[in-house]
């Protein structure tokens, strides 16, 4: 249903992001969540199994809407992170502006250059302006959520008070907009009062497409999901189809996730698990496992409403006639979420976030999942979704970047734009190449938070900070070691200098920059 064999129509194309989805998470990818529509596009597309993104949201998105690389497209680091060392260490650099740059030609732009209708319904978190926004880099109509995370039920009473965030004066409006106006998400004119932000996004999203003038034209439609991105919360309806089925805990999910990926040949049998990235469940108590669980009940939750709503896209295009010409791409941002990245910067510090808990949201057993409560589910369940990998999102390593995928000129509007660095993957999905590149000589790098990673082949250098890494470049083979378990630096010390002068050649290419950079750009164990 997503062939891009070509007709006399132009293809419509359809791109679904969910934000902070594991590796297996759904169906086509092993899971145990019930995800019917995206079962449909895998068995009549193609599932990606070796689909890498960047380690958290924003620069993924960048690189998806540029074709570069993120620190060329001007998220060379997360917005939130940079404003913790402040705005002088990064004012000025190109490549780190913590928006969507005019270097490059936007990917929305583009095709609203080539007469498509382009529409977006969903979170943005590639400008926070009038001057960044969808409406401005290239979308026709649009419905967007600007940062990079809120309340699902729109319930945020800690961002009337301008002490618990970063951003001065805290307006509670300013995040939200159609087309080029402001919206105020207090008025249900805006926001509706029965707001969820999967299906409202998808409702806005299935109303333009409807409202089009033109049926004839072909359409470009975004559609970037907040889940299932914490806080977890979905209705309580969906959340009681999981009860009770995370009841053994995070390791016993694990085992069943990695013997399905094995069943399906999407992991070899022979496989060495990472280490799981941190332990607590054996030393919780039966009420702490039970609390526990049930975040990850929410969890698959939201994964189904994702689907569900995914499905809904789906028979409308049905019942239009446009499903058979249009292309589908489904991915996650990044690896699963087992951490807290950005509430630190959202919620004011680290210090603040439990007394903003405290006084605003109900996490007791009963509520969790509700519009005021506010939990996510930890480094153990984000783990068991990552298997076999280690880690998990803003990890360097394949937790962290590899994804679930599913398929079915330098002068550009009168500006300068940098080439594109990505490949076509036109010849992959058409069957005339194995892949989009050749994965034998393709080098790819990455860096995020200080933490760096070069690949060619199945040969992988990564470099990350203590108490994750060694403050040292490692080496993996991940033909023979997918969960990076053995470091093979000094035993293969060509390869991983022959790697580490490849980084040193993708860190000059970019341009750049970390202001944590105190260690030597070569330095081994």
């Amino acid at each position: 249903m997503s062939s891009p064999v070509a007709t006399e129509k132009r293809p419509n194309f359809l791109v679904i992001v969910a934000d902070d989805l594991g590796y297996s998470d759904t169906g086509p990818f092993g899971s145990e969540i019930r995800t019917p529509a995206l079962d449909r596009l895998a068995e009549s597309g193609v599932r990606l199994t070796n689909f890498h993104t960047a380690s958290a949201c924003s620069p993924t998105r960048s690189m998806l809407f540029s074709g570069t690389d993120n620190h060329i497209a001007g998220l060379g680091q997360m917005s939130e992170h940079m404003r913790k060392f402040g705005n002088d260490q990064y004012k000025g650099r190109p490549g780190y502006e913590g928006y969507l740059n005019f270097r490059v030609a936007a990917l929305s732009e583009i095709l609203q250059d080539a007469g498509y209708s382009t529409i977006m319904s969903g979170k943005w978190h590639l400008g926070l302006t009038k001057e960044t926004c969808p409406q401005a880099r290239g979308f026709d109509k649009s419905y967007v959520f600007l940062a990079g995370c809120g309340n699902h039920f729109n319930y945020e009473p800690q961002l009337e008070d301008p002490s618990h965030g970063i951003f001065a004066p805290m307006n509670a409006g300013k995040f939200w907009m159609r087309d080029d106006a402001t919206l105020d998400r207090t008025n249900p004119a805006h926001v509706p009062s029965d707001f969820y932000s999967t299906t409202t996004f998808t409702d806005e999203l299935i109303s333009y497409l409807e409202g089009r003038e033109k049926k004839d034209q072909p359409f470009f439609a975004y559609l970037p999901f907040t889940a299932p991105h914490w806080p977890l919360q979905a209705p309580k309806e969906i959340i009681d189809k999981y009860k009770g089925m995370y009841d053994e805990g995070p390791h016993a999910l694990r085992s069943k996730r990695l013997e399905s990926l094995i069943k399906m040949g999407l992991v070899k049998p022979d496989v060495e698990p990472a280490p799981m990235a941190k332990t607590f469940w054996d030393d919780l108590t039966q009420e702490e496992r039970a609390e526990s669980a049930r975040k990850m009940e929410v969890f698959a939750a939201m994964v189904d409403l994702i689907d569900s709503n995914i499905g809904r896209v789906i028979s409308h295009l049905e019942e239009t006639g446009e499903l058979d010409n249009t292309f589908i791409l489904f991915m996650s941002d990044n690896g699963a979420e087992g951490a807290m990245l950005e509430a630190i910067p959202i919620m004011g510090g680290a210090s603040s976030v439990s007394k903003i808990i405290g006084k605003y949201y109900n996490n007791s057993m009963d509520n969790i999942g509700a519009a005021d409560s506010y939990v996510w589910y930890g480094p153990e369940w984000a783990s068991a979704s990552m298997a076999p990998s280690r880690g998990f999102k803003t990890w360097i390593t394949e937790g962290g970047i590899r994804c679930p995928c599913v398929h079915p000129g330098k002068a550009f509007r009168g500006r300068e734009v940098v080439p594109v660095r990505g490949s076509s993957w036109v010849p992959h999905l058409t069957s005339k190449k194995a892949g989009f590149h050749d994965e034998e000589q393709e080098i790819t790098g990455w860096e995020l938070f200080g933490l760096r990673a070069i690949r060619k082949g199945p040969w992988k250098a990564l470099y990350m900070t203590a108490p994750r890494g060694k403050d040292a470049w490692e080496l993996y083979n991940l033909a023979t070691d997918p969960g990076e378990v053995h470091d093979l630096a000094e035993k293969e010390p060509a390869k991983l200098e022959e790697l580490v002068k490849h980084w040193e050649t993708y860190y000059a290419e970019t341009g750049m920059f970390d202001p944590d950079h105190e260690f030597p750009m070569v330095k081994y164990a």
